[in-house]
């Protein structure tokens, strides 16, 4: 694996490497490393969108790798100010181990990836965000067991970046998911025929939930959608996960940050906390995991 850049271009064997070693990551965090594997490393988080769990669990896993980061919003360099995606990346790649973007525009990542000589992470895009679903595939895992054949069911938002990622994720690791979406927020033909697996589209939100193994939802208005904000709280508010849809034995999740009373209820949300706050935690062991694959 040279860059992370989405979960569609990942194999299953890559998925399942990336799984096994976070385990691991995780087992024996806190205990030294005899050989760090970010040791005099300097790695660079390019940031166009804001982020609270993905900036520090990047931040934190790159430092008890052995490794340095350096933070660089929009304000801070001149990308996108004149100087070229591919410009940007021959510089950075002079300078940097590696680099994580979050963005708006997956092309940006992959301009990047293509001129650079460097690992790129895509920490988000509008098209996919492949470090937080390999985050999900992890916490499913250590609570539940084998994925293959574990039912998912996601709601609300089926056309967003989350959403898209899950497509590739459960085709490739053999899940069964339904996207409970209305018309207008649900994925393209054209990406389901593209990803294949067992991918179910309704707009029957209580059907798709009764035999879920997971409930797994995301944010509605998403930043750069806040000027659709009225009109998609409208019509994704029959969509909202809460508890006369979840069975004791069903995992809830959520990508966080949670909106409560929105795409979950409150009530929903304080009941299976532990869960969707253990996925958050997971988001760190992963990207280590990640690192480290990269570092080699």
């Amino acid at each position: 694996m040279k860059h992370l850049l989405t979960i569609e271009q990942l194999s299953e064997a890559e998925i399942n490497e990336v799984l096994a070693l976070s385990r691991q990551v995780k087992a024996r965090r806190g205990q030294p490393l005899p050989h760090p594997p970010l040791a005099g490393q300097t790695w660079g988080l390019i940031f166009t969108k804001a982020s609270t769990r993905t900036r520090v669990s990047f931040e934190v896993g790159i430092r008890e790798l052995g490794g340095s980061s350096l933070y660089l919003s929009s304000k801070d360099i001149q990308l996108g100010r004149g100087e070229t995606v591919a410009d940007t990346a021959r510089v950075l790649s002079r300078y940097l181990y590696g680099v994580i973007i979050r963005t708006f525009a997956q092309s940006d990542v992959e301009e990047f990836a293509q001129a650079g000589t460097i690992p790129v992470i895509n920490a988000l895009t509008d098209d996919e965000h492949p470090c937080q679903i390999l985050a999900d595939l992890f916490t499913i895992q250590e609570k539940l067991g084998d994925l293959k054949g574990k039912r998912i069911t996601f709601a609300g938002d089926g056309a967003c970046n989350v959403a898209r990622s899950w497509i590739f994720a459960a085709a490739k690791t053999g899940m069964e998911l339904t996207i409970a979406a209305p018309p207008g927020y649900q994925p393209r033909p054209a990406l389901l025929a593209r990803a294949g697996g067992n991918i179910r589209v309704t707009e029957d939100l209580a059907t798709a939930a009764r035999n879920a193994d997971v409930l797994y939802t995301d944010v509605w208005v998403s930043m750069g959608k806040e000027d659709e904000a009225v009109d998609r709280l409208r019509v994704l508010a029959p969509y909202q996960l809460h508890s006369g849809l979840v069975r004791p034995e069903t995992l809830v999740m959520h990508c966080l940050p949670a909106y409560r009373g929105k795409e979950i209820s409150a009530e929903l949300l304080d009941a299976r906390q532990h869960d969707i706050f253990d996925q958050a935690e997971n988001r760190l062991h992963v990207q280590k995991a990640i690192l480290t694959l990269l570092a080699a």
